[in-house]
């Protein structure tokens, strides 16, 4: 009898011993689930990385800006809309644009824009446009003339003036000022001004018409001297002869007639 309370005594530890031991084997099985979770690597990065460029849409700036609606359609009628967005994307250097208002447009003479060819609306454009950054502490700086993608020399001349409290801007026919910041970062920058850039390679040749006109006067009253000075001296001369051979006539007569009486 009591060999049999140890045998089952025995039995029932070993079966405490075996129920232990499967409840701990689940146990490290979930532990290793988890090391699959890790393993999803967020890719994105290195593409969002390169957002901030294609984000930068001068006409979308321009647009939420407001007053700029002249200057869009001329960014987009000349394509020069896409030369921005790859220039942003592809430059180191970045880029500076003088945008003008729709009231500075309105101030031009009626109908010039329409009159341009397609090259000049385009040259009227990269005008506006100078191939870097430029912010405005660096406008006291910045050498003069500026170049623009329009080019440089003495038909693009753009040359700029700092003060303490403006930056004055000329062209030779235009002269205007900065009237404030549409849009700044360390790549581009959009400032405001209320007059249009006007290059003398387009506008200047307008210009000299009038200038042609001036010596035409001078012609007539050189020669008006002339005919003025010789005419008196002919009438005095003739009026001398015709005297003259007047009283030649009546000396001869008188001779005659003396002859005459005599015979």
């Amino acid at each position: 009898m009591k060999q049999q309370l140890i045998s089952s005594f025995s039995i029932f530890l070993l079966f405490l011993h075996c129920a232990n031991t499967f409840a701990q084997i689940p146990a490290a099985a979930p532990a290793q689930a988890p090391a699959v979770v890790v393993a999803p690597p967020p890719a994105a990065t290195p593409t969002q990385a390169a957002a901030p460029h294609g984000i930068t849409n001068v006409t979308k700036i321009l647009e939420k800006a407001g007053h700029f609606t002249i200057f869009i359609r001329l960014l987009r009628s000349t394509q020069e809309e896409s030369h921005l967005f790859s220039a942003l994307n592809d430059s180191s250097t970045g880029l500076t644009i003088f945008a003008p208002t729709d009231s500075a447009f309105s101030e031009l003479k009626s109908g010039t824009l329409n009159t341009l060819r397609d090259g000049d609306k385009s040259e009227l454009v990269k005008f506006h446009v100078v191939p870097t950054f430029l912010s405005t502490s660096q406008f006291q700086t910045v050498s003069n003339p500026l170049g623009t993608w329009a080019g440089t020399g003495s038909r693009l001349p753009l040359n700029v003036t700092s003060y303490p409290n403006s930056v004055n801007i000329t062209t030779g026919l235009t002269n205007t000022s900065l009237s404030g910041t549409v849009y700044t970062d360390n790549q581009l920058a959009i400032y405001k001004i209320e007059k249009v850039l006007l290059p003398k390679d387009i506008f200047a040749s307008n210009a000299p018409a009038p200038a042609p006109v001036a010596p035409a006067p001078e012609k007539p009253t050189k020669a008006v001297p002339a005919v003025t000075v010789d005419s008196p001296a002919a009438s005095v001369d003739i009026s001398s002869a015709l005297i003259f051979t007047n009283n030649i006539l009546v000396g001869s007569f008188g001779l005659l007639a003396s002859a005459m009486f005599s015979l």
